[in-house]
């Protein structure tokens, strides 16, 4: 059984790997990202567990993004990427004094993210000259900031801690002409930053009424946890 295995993947690296593009080098890709989910803990530093695991949900993320890739070898090609994505989502987040009294009320809580990725793909051997199937993975910068909006309020990010991680990826390219293809890609990654924040002011007007905020700074942590599904334009050269 062991030699039948070694005969197979044997047989797999053999295969010419039709892999050229066309003898093109480099490609510029433009395309379009939909990430299914993240998350904002709005107590991470809590003393109660419970607290601080609670998170407020984000889902269907959509932004842009631009990845240059190089072919180093047939099978080898590198690569680095970059996105803007910016979502927010309203959610009864904030409790605030009225008077006398408390209320938690409806804010616009969400993040700006601009990861910068390096990775290695490598060609698979069962690629044709139209169809190239890719998977790869690299580390990835990440740079991010919270959105809070209410009222006539908005914040400051006083102190943000820098962030990395790792990323994986399979992908498929179809060769439309000899230097346009289509890219599809599915990719896994885990950006995760924390920040602090400032309010502006202390008193905000909201729905006509004057409320005062419980505490100057607070801090959050941002959890950009969903799968990820590109799509795009890639020109080869």
């Amino acid at each position: 059984m062991n030699y039948i295995k070694i005969a197979f993947v044997i047989i797999i690296i053999s295969v010419p790997v039709c892999a050229q593009f066309n003898g093109n080098r480099f490609s510029v890709s433009v395309n379009a990202v939909y990430t299914t989910s993240a998350k904002i803990y709005l107590s991470p530093n809590s003393s109660d567990e419970i607290i601080r695991n609670s998170s407020f949900p984000l889902t269907d993320i959509v932004n842009p993004s631009i990845d240059i890739r190089y072919r180093l070898y047939d099978e080898v090609i590198i690569g680095l990427s970059t996105e803007y994505m910016k979502h927010a989502q309203f959610g009864k987040n904030l409790t605030v004094f009225v008077g006398n009294n408390t209320q938690t009320i409806n804010v616009e809580d969400g993040f700006e993210l601009i990861p910068i990725e390096l990775s290695i793909h490598y060609l698979m051997p069962f690629s044709t000259e139209k169809f190239k199937f890719l998977m790869g993975g690299g580390g990835a910068y990440y740079i991010g900031s919270q959105i809070r909006k209410f009222g006539d309020e908005d914040i400051s990010n006083i102190e943000r801690k820098a962030a990395f991680g790792i990323q994986v990826s399979v992908g498929m390219e179809y060769l439309v002409r000899s230097n346009i293809s289509v890219r599809t890609e599915m990719k896994f990654r885990d950006p995760q930053f924390t920040v602090k924040s400032k309010y502006n002011k202390q008193q905000v007007q909201y729905f006509g009424r004057t409320i005062t905020l419980a505490q100057d700074t607070f801090d959050s942590k941002i959890n950009v946890n969903g799968v990820t599904f590109i799509a795009g334009i890639s020109y080869q050269f």
